[in-house]
């Protein structure tokens, strides 16, 4: 099994995970592989102490948004925004996607906290913002080689056709509309004066940049959990082995998106 499946089978006892877009957003979603056993833990995104105003300091920008110095529209507070963040992507994508893929509770904050662990090595599962890709992850034998399987890439044909289907426009709208609560969750994780859309800008450049792969893809399972057999692919970061693993198609279609997107999201005002 890969180490999410035993992830997903836990939790299954229980209730769980999979995907939409900005997890990508972006991220993204059923979209990572990593278990109890080799996850380093993360604490709950608590708010922490704020410094002194005194030492306040506005964040230092690279990618501002085109709405950013526009007077803010008016917000709930973070803790309660589930419900207007809910209403705003059904907007954007319909009712039925929202309700496959999105977890309810905490959408802002596990959106970043997963954004942020995107080009690392592990992401948190217990923090993700989507549900889990049904289902454990398929693999076929070719002689004396263990493949992943064309099956595999199909579980996640259902993610794969909602974020193909959303308006990036739209969602981008969305996301700058807002955009306060993203940036105080950043905040509140332990980056005062950081810039959350900067970092999802790197997060997407990172993204990118995972190679096109061709089928079939070999992997190894030295001790419980798969991995890839290439290091150069295994040592990767954990969005883009995502991507891998999801399929060369499947990886194009979301790359695409990611590209519109960013682009959206780093337009300067006219």
């Amino acid at each position: 099994m890969w180490e999410d499946d035993v992830e997903d089978m836990a939790r299954r006892k229980f209730v769980w995970l999979l995907g939409i877009l900005v997890a990508l957003a972006i991220a993204a979603g059923g979209w990572y592989w990593y278990g109890r056993k080799s996850h380093v833990a993360m604490p709950e995104p608590v708010v922490r102490p704020s410094p002194p105003p005194a030492a306040t300091t506005e964040p230092e920008i690279s990618h501002p948004l085109p709405t950013e110095g526009a007077p803010a529209a008016a917000l709930p507070a973070l803790n309660d925004s589930d419900q207007v963040v809910r209403d705003s992507l059904t907007g954007v994508v319909g009712k039925g996607p929202v309700e496959q893929f999105l977890v309810p509770q905490n959408i802002v904050r596990h959106i970043v906290v997963t954004v942020d662990n995107l080009s690392r090595r592990k992401v948190n599962p217990e923090l993700r913002p989507v549900k889990p890709t049904p289902g454990q992850a398929v693999t076929s034998t070719q002689g004396e080689v263990t493949v992943l399987s064309a099956a595999n890439f199909a579980r996640y044909a259902p993610l794969v056709h909602a974020v193909q289907g959303t308006d990036v426009k739209g969602l981008a709208v969305v996301y700058e509309r807002l955009y306060p609560l993203f940036q105080q969750a950043y905040e509140d994780l332990g980056y005062p004066g950081k810039y959350f859309n900067d970092r999802l800008v790197q997060v997407i450049d990172d993204l990118l940049q995972a190679p096109e792969v061709p089928a079939p893809i070999p992997v190894v399972q030295p001790k419980v959990f798969w991995e890839y057999a290439d290091p150069n692919l295994e040592n990767r970061s954990a969005g883009q082995k995502l991507l891998i693993r999801m399929g060369p198609e499947n990886a194009r279609i979301i790359k695409a998106k990611l590209r519109e997107f960013r682009a959206e999201i780093v337009r300067k005002k006219s």
